[in-house]
């Protein structure tokens, strides 16, 4: 079993008020249900060696987060930053956990999809093609080991109402009837399931890496994107974009060059 923890970075304003440099990333990390508690114990252990007691998350190492709820109040940035470090590398260390994502350059989306006219929908948009990506994996994985591999989609917990359309978005896509432009998804077991973040450590995990690509996109800065860059789902060829980077839309996605 493959568990797929997801999260998202950045925003997604409305069509509107969309503009150039606006980029919304939903990034995942696959954790394999066997090495799972190995990563966990490798991140408990890292919490408690910095004396870090609460929810890791990208925005909580910004220079100028002192929020209350911050649990890396009062942690100088020096040592902040050898801890997103050491993070990371607990990602690279296991070799069978897999990064995927998708980043939408959102006012490119909005002006070549039809069919996305709202925040909403780009994000039902953008979770489809990472969540066919995962598919895809486990579909490769299949191959490889000669036996079916299946998976669980593991997300972020955003409110009752919001959880209740996003969960109908995914039965929609688990459920099509095969039509065009639309992939079948026979290795996903059951729903989406929704868990807080703070009691996740996939989630967290996975919010680490969003926050590293969004930055690579949005601020063209590679300093934490380096980082992960190893773990990415590849081609054959070692490629990284159309595998574990989903660029969208296909053909008309800008990068930001500041």
């Amino acid at each position: 079993m493959h568990i797929f923890f997801i999260d998202e970075s950045g925003n997604v304003p409305d069509p509107t008020r969309a503009a150039p440099g606006d980029y919304f990333v939903i990034a995942g990390i696959v954790i394999p249900d066997t090495v799972w508690p190995r990563l966990r114990n490798k991140l408990m252990g890292l919490k408690a060696r910095y004396n870090v007691r609460g929810e890791l998350k990208w925005r909580n190492f910004a220079p100028a987060s002192n929020d209350p709820g911050n649990p890396l109040r009062g942690m100088d940035q020096a040592t902040k930053n050898l801890l997103r470090t050491d993070i990371y590398s607990i990602i690279r260390s296991e070799k069978s956990v897999v990064l995927i994502a998708c980043v939408s350059c959102v006012h490119k989306v909005y002006e070549h999809r039809v069919s996305v006219r709202s925040r909403e929908s780009l994000y039902h948009f953008t979770y489809k093609q990472i969540t066919e990506r995962f598919q895809y994996y486990l579909q490769d994985l299949s191959r490889q080991v000669g036996r079916v591999e299946c998976g669980i989609i593991v997300a972020d917990h955003r409110g009752p109402k919001d959880d209740a359309r996003f969960r109908q978005h995914h039965e929609v896509l688990l459920n099509s009837d095969g039509a065009e432009f639309t992939s079948k998804y026979g290795n996903l077991i059951e729903s989406v399931f929704l868990q807080p973040s703070h009691t996740s450590v996939g989630i967290q995990l996975a919010d680490m890496t969003a926050g590293a690509i969004w930055r690579r996109f949005a601020r063209n800065d590679l300093t934490w994107f380096n980082h992960i860059e190893p773990s990415f789902r590849r081609s054959k060829s070692g490629d990284i974009d159309g595998y574990g980077i989903v660029k969208i839309p296909k053909g008309n996605f800008v990068m930001n060059d500041c």
